[in-house]
């Protein structure tokens, strides 16, 4: 694909800034089991690892408020300016969580802290996906949206494979105690990193085409959330809500929780965890990228319906294997994730399509982050039903909650229209 200097730009920017997103999201679920008991400490080992998800979930559950705030500003002062800001305070909150103090240090203080930072974290990650999707949709021809969508959502995934590599390098300087005590707090100072990295190739991007015209022609909307919520724009926005309540149901309830579930229910050790994730990263990065192009050959919607319906086939056979530690432990990993993890490779772009400049990002972006207030609890929902089975029935309860995902993302992506053809506007 010939992309031009600026477009490259836009994509690689939009790419690290979500990356980073990856990153931090998956250092928090790396070290959940580690870092449990600092600032969740009870006799009960399951009380304090589900009660530090929770503090991961708030991050999550804070995104669609920070989508409506930089969307609009997004929308009102420019793709670009929200982007430089969302990576900042992303970056900055990112590093300041290896700063915080535990609970032996300053008690109830410490989950208090915590949880605060991770709620200011969450509204700076809202506005980052929604603004760095639609400059990049907008960009470019509509022949290379599905490729750059794929593109741009696997960044997402790559996040994830750095900050597993990050891991396993960390594990291995600081093993046992010591990474506790500091290994932990290194992970997150890592994090500043790709922040700047993106910070610098934004600075050099040029604004959105369609945003400058929009914006020179005075097309700006003056109140654009009541006409995304409640007026011409409500069935999109609905539809688009409840696939990536699913989508997000799916992934959480997967990857996210894969590095608990090896740990806690499969007895692996912190290295081979770190091996684990990087087997699925890597394929669910790659994967996102495929279904992006795929959903430019047949369609956002087949695409999307295709994965969908492979999730529900291979989720519970896949759970089942990988926790029998056999020779193939790998191939089975990276199977299972390319089967459940990669159908939004097409939403950057299928959800862009969906609506009009003078409203695409605080649209896209919320529509993109509402799915977040449900589908981010799946972990959670996950772990209840692991633990209130048999051994035997946990890979089925695992198997279980990302059929419910899936069903919940195949419903309305039937009843949505296909968009792959449509000139935006």
């Amino acid at each position: 694909m010939s992309l031009t200097n600026q477009q490259k730009k836009i994509a690689v920017g939009s790419f690290l800034g979500w990356s980073l997103d990856g990153y931090d999201i998956v250092l928090m679920l790396l070290v959940i089991p580690s870092i449990s008991q600092l600032f969740f400490p009870s006799g009960n080992p399951v009380f304090s690892i589900i009660a530090t998800f929770a503090s991961y979930t708030v991050t999550l559950i804070m995104r669609p408020l920070g989508s409506v705030i930089f969307g609009i500003y997004g929308d009102k002062f420019g793709r670009k300016k929200s982007m430089i800001i969302t990576i900042i305070g992303f970056s900055v909150a990112t590093f300041a969580v290896g700063l915080l103090p535990t609970y032996a240090m300053v008690g109830i203080l410490a989950p208090v802290f915590l949880i605060s930072l991770r709620l200011v974290q969450g509204i700076f990650a809202g506005g980052e996906w929604g603004s760095g999707a639609v400059l990049t949709i907008e960009s470019v021809e509509k022949q290379k949206r599905g490729l750059l969508s794929g593109f741009l959502q696997s960044g997402f995934s790559f996040g994830f494979l750095l900050a597993a590599i990050s891991f396993q390098i960390i594990t291995i300087l600081y093993p046992g105690q010591s990474f506790e005590q500091i290994g932990w707090r290194i992970l997150f100072f890592t994090g500043i990193i790709p922040g700047l990295v993106a910070l610098f190739v934004r600075f050099s991007m040029n604004e959105s085409p369609l945003w400058t015209k929009n914006n020179n022609e005075k097309n700006i909307e003056s109140s654009p959330l009541r006409k995304i919520v409640l007026g011409q724009h409500k069935k999109e926005f609905i539809l688009c809500a409840a696939i990536m309540t699913g989508l997000v149901y799916m992934y959480h309830g997967s990857i996210s929780i894969l590095p608990t579930y090896l740990q806690q229910f499969g007895g692996f050790a912190k290295p081979e965890i770190a091996t684990m994730m990087i087997f699925a990263t890597t394929t669910s990065w790659l994967g996102m990228i495929f279904t992006g192009w795929l959903s430019q050959k047949i369609g956002r919607k087949k695409a999307i319906l295709i994965f969908c319906g492979a999730s529900i086939l291979v989720c519970i056979p896949f759970a089942i294997l990988l926790l029998q530690k056999g020779q193939l432990v790998e191939l089975f990993v990276m199977l299972y994730a390319f089967a459940i993890s990669t159908a939004s490779g097409p939403i950057p772009a299928f959800f862009s399509e969906r609506f009009p400049t003078g409203l695409r990002n605080s649209a896209a972006g919320f529509s993109y982050n509402a799915g977040l207030i449900f589908g981010s609890w799946s972990p959670l929902i996950a772990l209840n039903f692991m633990t209130g089975v048999s051994k035997e029935m946990i890979p089925i309860a695992l198997g279980i909650n990302i059929i419910i995902g899936a069903i919940i993302v195949i419903i309305p992506t039937i009843l949505s229209r296909e968009t792959k053809h449509l000139e935006l506007d």
